[in-house]
């Protein structure tokens, strides 16, 4: 089986400046994810795309792929990952040929494991028809959660009433954790989206490996994590 991992790292982050290349322990952020997909087996390479130069001498000193600084037009803030994923897959299967899966790999999840993601790899092989996505428990559960709508507070899901349900009775809830995706070109160019009935969960226990850095509070955890805990 032949995959290629795709690195998405966008250089105009707001609310972290530079958080792809900003130091998180000993290396850049990005780096982390680089290290941990090397060696992995059935990837064919590692290609980041990214806007920014900086960013580009980073992963080229991590031996990463980068053939090419990424279009403006997916450079900005409404451009969409599937959008970001397709201009790399096509560029690449033109280039290098065929391959078997695209293993979309976010940056800022940086403590997700090479055990999990070859597990994900390991599904996707007994169900290559399919998509991989990683999952992790909801930290609040959608039946406890409220909306506002004007100076009342109504369930969020409507028509229901979870006031004498105890928690350890509900349902158990799932969110999408961004840690990993990885589904076919075919899949991929026929749903243009890595979701929907055909998509397996791959359920992430460790919440360390289902961190999102996307703010500051975010990244104060990651590195209290790294002080406290060995990762």
């Amino acid at each position: 089986m032949k995959l290629l991992a795709l690195v998405p790292a966008r250089g105009g982050s707001k609310r972290i400046p530079n958080k792809n290349i900003r130091a998180l322990g000993d290396k850049p952020l990005i780096a982390w994810t680089l290290d941990t997909i090397r060696g992995v087996s059935d990837v064919a390479d590692v290609l980041v795309s990214t806007d920014n130069s900086a960013i580009a001498e980073v992963a080229l000193a991590q031996g990463a792929l980068v053939p090419w600084l990424r279009p403006a037009e997916l450079a900005t803030d409404t451009a969409t990952s599937m959008a970001v994923c397709m201009h790399a897959l096509d560029w690449y299967e033109s280039e290098r040929g065929p391959i078997d899966g695209l293993l979309l790999l976010q940056p800022t999840t940086p403590f997700r494991t090479q055990e999990n993601i070859q597990k994900g790899i390991d599904l996707f092989r007994e169900n290559p028809r399919h998509c991989v996505v990683s999952f992790s428990h909801a930290e609040s559960h959608p039946m406890w959660c409220y909306r506002l709508k004007g100076d009342k507070i109504l369930p969020f899901i409507e028509n229901t009433s979870t006031q004498a349900i105890r928690s350890q009775d509900l349902p158990p809830a799932y969110v999408v954790n961004g840690a990993l995706y990885l589904a076919s070109p075919t899949y991929l160019r026929e749903n243009n989206s890595f979701l929907g009935h055909r998509t397996i969960p791959l359920v992430m226990e460790d919440p360390r490996e289902t961190l999102d850095i996307d703010t500051e509070w975010d990244w104060l955890l990651a590195e209290t994590l790294l002080k406290q805990i060995p990762l």
